[in-house]
């Protein structure tokens, strides 16, 4: 055993040396990989990040919610369908929410909401716009993380009370109250009404996809939304609310909780078996889901851009390992009239070829990791241990393809004709 790990030490070693030998042939077959691997890696970087980003930015969205709502998200389906169905639904309401909240038994938290676009808060001298107002009921920051930096969240009294008391965004208190560093207390004025600041809410930053954030947010009590804003079951210009729902752990992907739901509403709305359910239960994961397709044909694309690469490589090394084999071929006839085995002339050339290969693919995630450092955007790009893994296994499995028959040939020739042969 020993033997043979001291042969497998000298095979690496006269393989190493041989490439230093003839660096320029080096440099040059390894391209091929190293363009293989970097296109290959590039791509599938750029989809994980991609992917990583998008679902990200859902966050807000919540995991493992339903939602009940007026109409599909993402407006589902044709024109046709926005015509003659979705347009013509009921909001969800708050007598909806009561009695989904009495009656059911599959959800552990059940919450409703409304979100009012594009509204100018004031305090003092001092406006921003373009600010979402949400009124919320109890729990709602069980469906959705908000991380309050200073002060608190909104309690169950002020909220079922509907009292003028508001949460602000980071963006928020940074407009309104320049001057103050806690504004926890202040007033700010919301459609004349004047509101009590009792906490801050941690700045997020801007979301991949765009979507607005609790940076640019008021979240007030539903009761006290509804003093401001319209909202109800009517179908005109009110504002339509959202009722999220969570499951228990006990039931895996929500089937229970969704089956439940969609029982009640329809006794709710008096929907007759043979009508069809006018509202929708969205889910989060189904966005997720939609983008999968997306992201396997890009990095398909990759794999097949790469792979063109990866194969002239292979070739290449198969060709310079032929070469090498036939300008050594007294070497390896003196090394073999010495008793050198089969497997340690076997071994030499593979593992050059090997590390030939494997110094191409380290290039190529080399120039991997310099992308991750170019902007693009609000696009965090990062090298991930399972691609790098994956470049260093592809890299040196075309290594050993590529060197498997020249290596061969290196192993079989006869001693006496190979020293002849120089």
């Amino acid at each position: 055993m020993i033997l043979f790990l001291r042969l497998v030490t000298e095979s690496l070693a006269f393989a190493w040396r041989a490439l230093r030998s003839n660096l320029l042939r080096t440099i040059l077959s390894l391209l091929g990989v190293t363009i293989g691997i970097f296109s290959i890696i590039a791509v599938l970087t750029l989809v994980d990040s991609l992917k990583s980003n998008i679902l990200d930015s859902l966050n807000f969205l919540g995991s493992d919610v339903i939602y009940v709502h007026k109409w599909p998200w993402g407006n589902g389906g044709d024109s046709r369908d926005w015509w003659k169905d979705y347009i013509k639904r009921p909001n969800t309401s708050y007598a909806e929410y009561r009695f989904l909240k009495e009656n059911l038994q599959h959800g552990s938290v059940i919450s409703i909401y409304a979100e009012s676009e594009s509204n100018t808060v004031k305090a003092g001298s001092n406006g921003i716009n373009k600010i979402e107002i949400d009124g919320v009921t109890v729990d709602y920051d069980k469906l959705f993380e908000i991380n309050v930096e200073q002060g608190r969240y909104l309690i169950n009294a002020e909220i079922e009370g509907g009292r003028n008391v508001a949460v602000i965004g980071y963006e928020v208190a940074r407009a309104l109250f320049p001057k103050i560093e806690n504004p926890v207390g202040e007033f700010v004025k919301i459609k004349n009404l004047r509101f009590k600041v009792v906490g801050v809410i941690k700045r997020e930053g801007e979301s991949f996809m765009g979507f607005t954030s609790k940076d640019y947010s008021c979240i007030i009590p539903y009761s006290a939304f509804r003093k401001v804003y319209q909202t109800g079951t009517g179908r005109s210009n009110e504002i339509g609310s959202t009722i999220g729902l969570k499951g228990y752990r006990d039931d895996p992907g929500l089937v229970e909780l969704e089956n439940e739901t969609r029982g009640l509403m329809r006794v709710k709305r008096g929907l007759k078996p043979e009508k069809k359910d006018n509202f929708t239960l969205n889910r989060p994961e189904a966005i997720a889901k939609s983008l999968d397709g997306v992201f396997d044909v890009l990095g398909i694309a990759g794999w097949i851009i790469g792979g063109f690469s990866m194969l002239v490589g292979g070739f290449g090394i198969a060709n310079i390992m032929f070469v090498s084999v036939k300008e050594r071929t007294g070497i390896i006839g003196l090394q073999k009239s010495l008793g050198a085995k089969n497997y340690f002339i076997l071994f030499q050339f593979l593992f050059e070829s090997i590390f030939l290969s494997l110094i191409g693919g380290l290039t190529g995630l080399f120039f991997v990791w310099l992308i991750t450092y170019a902007p693009f955007g609000s696009l965090k790009v990062s090298l991930t241990v399972s691609n790098i893994i994956l470049g260093l296994g592809v890299s040196s499995t075309i290594g050993l393809v590529a060197g498997i028959v020249p290596a061969a040939v290196a192993a079989r020739l006869d001693p006496v004709i190979a020293i002849r042969a120089n």
